[in-house]
């Protein structure tokens, strides 16, 4: 083998090993993380499922101003102003 082609082969060995190091840094790393975005990750899927279906938001709103008439008017009136303000955070398009 040539003196360059060593060379070569070396820094791909020494490239390898550096990758494998900083796989192993990152994931150490990143392990107290895990448990935490995974139930972030959980929570985004359930969103996306209301999002899908709104009936279901509907009914439970209208449960819950069924069996609690004196407070749904308060938590209504919060969910309306909720539902505006991320309306307006929406970007346009």
């Amino acid at each position: 083998m040539t003196d360059k082609a060593e060379q070569l082969a070396q820094r791909r060995r020494h490239l390898i090993a550096q990758a494998a190091s900083q796989r192993t840094t990152l994931a150490r790393q990143i392990e107290p993380w895990r448990q935490p975005l995974a139930h972030l990750d959980q929570g985004l899927a359930a969103l996306r499922y209301l999002k899908r279906h709104p009936f279901l938001v509907a009914g439970g709103v209208a449960l819950f101003a069924a069996l609690r008439p004196g407070r749904a008017g308060l938590w209504l009136r919060r969910g309306w102003l909720a539902w505006r303000l991320v309306q307006g955070l929406r970007p346009r398009r």
